[in-house]
């Protein structure tokens, strides 16, 4: 059940982003745009939704050479449930039974299943343990790797970096617990009207 609502509230995180995206088109420029900060590497951003989560901390790595996407990492964090989520969205092509995983010099993630793909890439969705993300803000080196595995079986180390990792996951947890609007469980009444 609890994984349930996690995957809710990762759904409705990102189903969020689209409709703020969405009434961008419609609202004035600024209305609908997201808060955004940078962080070390990292980047936190608020959008201005009423969601369980609605912050998270990401960073995008683009080929130099062709400018197209090679990673994204999002990590947000539900304070109704003290869990965090993580989307990582990796390019086409890849072995989906194999999953991905995530190291650092002092961590190595379980394998995490990809949950969809599109034309834009593959993504992993999931709920992640507090302590993977403690363990990955241990770490001491400068960057991490999401690892992947391509249709024809080569494993690919695609680099995130990880200067400000703990700074921007404060500040996101921080805002996350002071906007977030906790989403009604099944059988809830709902709120009554405002005055």
């Amino acid at each position: 059940m609890m994984k349930r609502f996690l995957f809710a509230a990762v759904a409705g995180l990102a189903l969020g982003c689209g409709a703020a995206m969405a009434q961008d088109a419609q609202a004035p420029a600024a209305a609908a745009r997201p808060e955004v900060k940078p962080v070390g590497d990292w980047f936190v951003r608020c959008f201005a939704i009423q969601s369980p989560s609605p912050c998270d901390m990401f960073q995008e790595l683009d080929s130099p050479t062709t400018k197209q996407r090679v990673l994204a990492l999002s990590l947000a964090y539900v304070p109704s449930l003290d869990r965090h989520a993580i989307q990582i969205v990796v390019p086409l092509e890849i072995a989906i039974q194999k999953g991905v995983t995530i190291k650092t010099d002092t961590f190595t993630s379980p394998m995490m299943k990809y949950r969809r793909c599109d034309r834009s890439g593959c993504y992993v969705e999931t709920p992640v343990d507090n302590s993977m993300i403690e363990a990955i803000a241990r770490s001491s080196g400068e960057s991490g790797k999401v690892m992947i595995v391509a249709d024809g079986g080569k494993t690919y180390a695609l680099t995130f970096y990880l200067k400000g990792f703990s700074a921007a996951h404060d500040d996101m947890v921080a805002q996350a617990r002071a906007k977030a609007k906790p989403v009604a469980k099944p059988g809830d009444a709902p709120p009554p009207p405002s005055p």
